[in-house]
């Protein structure tokens, strides 16, 4: 069966973000509360961001399938796999704060299922678990290093915390690299 033709739709609005979501694979339409799951999110990774967006900056959200996503990180990462999450910053970390762009977050369904079932969590705390984490990338965060990674892993917590969603990290030791979206390996998100 095919999937519908692509759809747009505003999320709720944030404290501080126009987000446009584009479906372009069915199954996201599963999750009843996605949009307000979205919002939520975005509104707690902001609030525990170090660095701000602009009032009414905007991020586009693309809510994929792994066929798709694999093109993606194939054709803009030089990884030809599918993986759960990828942000593309629009705006260099020095002007974040001014830029009415913010970037794009895409997000594959059959990955970050996967990945949910594998962690024994909902895909809708996951999906708003990836969103956080993109989000935080778009605002300048990173993973690269091992500070970097304690630092990104925190912010994490305390965006979930927000939300009533559990550490993800815990028991884990943090990792100087995490694998998540800049890396071709299974993530730790």
């Amino acid at each position: 069966m095919k999937d519908r033709p692509p759809t747009r739709r505003p999320a709720p609005p944030t404290q501080q973000l126009s987000i446009a979501i584009r479906t372009q694979s069915r199954r996201w339409r599963e999750l009843a509360d996605l949009r307000e799951r979205v919002a939520s999110a975005a509104d707690a990774a902001l609030a525990v961001a170090p660095v701000k967006p602009r009032e009414a900056a905007e991020l586009s959200l693309l809510l994929t399938d792994d066929k798709r996503i694999r093109a993606v990180n194939r054709d803009w990462r030089g990884f030809d796999k599918a993986t759960n999450v990828l942000s593309f910053p629009a705006a260099p970390p020095e002007r974040i704060a001014t830029s009415p762009v913010l970037g794009d977050i895409v997000l594959a369904y059959e990955t970050v299922a996967r990945e949910a079932g594998d962690e024994g969590k909902s895909i809708g705390d996951h999906l708003s678990h990836l969103v956080v984490h993109g989000l935080l990338h778009l605002l300048g965060e990173d993973h690269e290093t091992e500070d970097e990674a304690t630092r990104m892993e925190g912010l994490e917590v305390a965006a979930l915390a927000r939300l009533g969603i559990a550490d993800p990290y815990a028991g884990t030791e943090p990792a100087s690299a995490p694998k998540t979206q800049h890396e071709p390996d299974h993530p730790r998100s």
